[in-house]
């Protein structure tokens, strides 16, 4: 039973990142979406091991071809500039499951902390994956300022929004999950 539980939840949150995926703002070089709250959640409730997969099974379903990413899919994504955000939304969902196992009371600034450390995952891979891909693959030189401009200056705005929304949810909903034993 818990085994099925646990397939249905990885599944659903890796659906929900993908629906977040869809909604976005349009800006330049790295749109805005709600795929981290998403990934975010999967990391605060389910844990770190099953949020992790659950972004793994996202990224898989992407690289098969499935049109699940802000951009398509397909395995020729991994060439794609914002490839490292996808990579970062994995090491984010363990590390804020990781910390939040480790957490015996959830409480707004403790989450706000922990969604940080989760966010600094994703823009450090996703900043590094940019700065790779246009000067390797693209072969256009651009400067680590440029990557860190339009990888975090543009969207941390939206992402800490995100944060704090998610936190909220996070401090109603973890309390309830753990009363009836969904949680630790």
């Amino acid at each position: 039973m818990r085994n099925t539980r646990n397939l249905i939840l990885v599944a659903m949150f890796a659906a929900l990142t993908a629906i977040g995926a869809f909604i976005k703002v349009p800006i330049p070089y790295v749109p805005f979406t709600l795929q981290y709250l998403f990934c975010a959640l999967a990391g605060i409730i389910l844990g770190s091991k099953l949020g992790a997969a659950s972004q793994i099974v996202y990224v898989i379903i992407g690289l098969a071809g499935v049109p699940v990413f802000t951009e398509g899919g397909g395995l020729n994504y991994i060439f794609k500039p914002t490839f490292g955000y996808l990579i970062g939304f994995i090491v984010a969902a363990y590390v804020i499951g990781k910390i939040r196992e480790n957490v015996k009371e959830v409480t707004f600034i403790k989450t706000i902390l922990t969604l940080f450390a989760g966010l600094f995952f994703i823009y450090l891979f996703g900043v590094i994956y940019l700065y790779i891909s246009y000067n390797l693959y693209l072969g256009k030189n651009v400067s680590f300022s440029f990557a860190l401009y339009y990888g975090v200056v543009i969207c941390i705005a939206g992402d800490l929004v995100l944060t704090v929304i998610t936190a909220y949810i996070s401090v109603k909903l973890v309390p309830v999950l753990r009363k009836c034993r969904y949680i630790v």
